[in-house]
């Protein structure tokens, strides 16, 4: 299994061009501090894909006394082999990280040091993990993403693709939440249920939506797309699509505006006076 990651196939042209950005800052990086020639090599230049250095990066970062590296590298290699799609998620991802977060404009960083990226990677993995049934493997991840990122998502989750988790840090995603593709999400956010209800409780984000920092969105209520929540909000009723909220309890702020702010990052909550 960990022999089919070296040459993962199809290559996408966006996966093509992420690996060889990656390798070359890497060697950049090398170039310029000596200090960091073995853990550039180690991380990425010595493997021979992006599936195989996302792979190891995850095993490396999780590993433990319960399970070593190489046995959370087969399990996530297994993952990336049975379903390509959590690559090219990978991918999307790391490209959103670049084009939305101002003081990134490379692809190595994210792929290194941003927590929200790890977690959302190892996210993908327990989610296979627990549609595979292996529930106590997903838990493990949980766990390990908890205690070293502090983000902490259900394995069951549903988590699309070009998502930023900007910070990371303080993140609770529940069972049943759904987050859509090219939404953005600030650190010490909220989607949790309110109470303990059964089934289907948590909040579904839509494609393009997003999340302030410090937001608390409960139960199954749903998030428009192209919304945005304001800082430290508490959201208890959908939002609208287009429609801006805050406050505690949420209320509707300015106008209707168009676009995707999660995209964007497009934080201000006081609109221009059109609708879509």
């Amino acid at each position: 299994m960990l022999n089919e990651l070296s040459n993962f196939a199809p290559l996408s042209l966006a996966r093509a061009e992420i690996w060889s950005a990656l390798c070359r800052e890497a060697t950049d990086a090398a170039a310029k501090d000596r200090a960091l020639v073995r853990p550039m090599n180690a991380a990425i230049l010595y493997h021979s894909s992006f599936a195989e250095a996302l792979a190891n990066r995850i095993a490396h970062k999780l590993a433990d006394h319960d399970l070593d590296q190489h046995e959370l590298l087969a399990a996530v290699a297994q993952a990336f082999v049975s379903k390509p799609d959590i690559i090219e998620q990978a991918v999307a991802d790391l490209i959103a990280v670049r084009e939305r977060d101002p003081s990134n404009a490379e692809i190595l960083t994210p792929f290194l040091y941003f927590k929200g990226f790890a977690a959302l990677q190892a996210h993908r993995v327990a989610h296979w993990l627990w549609h595979e049934k292996r529930l106590h493997m997903a838990r493990h991840l949980q766990s390990r993403v908890s205690e070293i990122f502090g983000v902490d998502i259900h394995p069951a989750a549903q988590m699309g693709k070009s998502i930023m988790l900007d910070h990371g840090s303080g993140l609770v995603i529940g069972e049943t939440a759904v987050v859509e593709d090219e939404v953005s999400i600030l650190q010490n956010v909220t989607l949790g249920g309110t109470g303990k209800q059964d089934g289907d409780r948590h909040p579904k984000v839509r494609r393009g939506a997003l999340i302030g920092a410090g937001a608390k969105i409960l139960g199954n209520i749903e998030i428009g797309m192209g919304a945005k929540v304001g800082a430290g909000s508490v959201v208890i009723a959908s939002v609208a699509p287009y429609t801006s909220v805050a406050g505690v309890p949420a209320r509707v702020v300015g106008k209707p505006h168009s676009g995707l702010p999660g995209v964007t990052m497009d934080q201000s909550l006081s609109e221009p006076d059109y609708v879509i």
